[in-house]
């Protein structure tokens, strides 16, 4: 499995240090190049690369870590999107109602990138909080995962535990994931997961 972080702004920087920390290989890209990214690929280490944007498209999963309304713009620049599984971890902040129709912004990105399979994660936290150790006080910080195909969305639960984090599915976008949409319960809050402690 191969993936890549779409953008370098705060969001996609955040889970550029993710992926590092847990040692996990990932390209990043964005519209202006590699050249670009070098400062931040040399400070995160060899598990992190720059690339190319129509390169990080190649790869299986591919993070959306750029402005809600980007994300047209951008699913033009892929023919086909079938059989990658894209995390959407945008907000639609400041999008008007009469553009979002009554849509959850979820379903806006799945018909994009029309033949992908969309998990919903990643947008819950800010972005500061998002980049630091999931570990915190004996515990893990929790992400919550919402996608309507349960391969993909077991998949990117697998990779959300992988990097640290405990990974909580909600079920499907249009269900659970409601909650997971501005100005949704589940978005902006630092919620840790502890062990049970065994009774003695």
């Amino acid at each position: 499995m191969t993936y890549a972080i779409i953008g370098t702004g705060n969001v996609g920087t955040a889970l550029a240090r993710q992926f590092a920390r847990a040692g996990i290989d990932v390209a990043i890209a964005n519209r202006q190049g590699p050249d670009s990214i070098q400062p931040l690929v040399d400070e995160l280490g060899a598990h992190v690369t720059a690339t190319t944007l129509q390169a990080a498209l190649d790869a299986d999963v591919i993070l959306l870590a750029i402005p809600f309304v980007a994300v047209e713009e951008l699913a033009k620049t892929r023919a086909d999107w079938a059989g990658k599984i894209v995390i959407d971890a945008t907000n639609a902040y400041g999008v008007s109602p009469q553009v979002m129709a009554g849509r959850l912004s979820s379903d806006i990105v799945a018909k994009a990138v029309s033949g992908a399979n969309v998990v919903k994660t990643f947008n819950q936290l800010p972005a500061a909080l998002l980049a630091r150790d999931p570990a915190q006080d004996g515990g893990r910080r929790v992400i919550f995962v919402a996608g309507n195909d349960e391969t993909a969305t077991t998949s990117v639960k697998d990779l959300a535990s992988r990097l640290g984090f405990s990974a909580i599915v909600v079920g499907r976008i249009d269900e659970g994931g409601r909650l997971l949409h501005i100005p949704g319960p589940l978005v902006l809050h630092n919620l840790v997961e502890f062990p049970l402690k065994s009774a003695s």
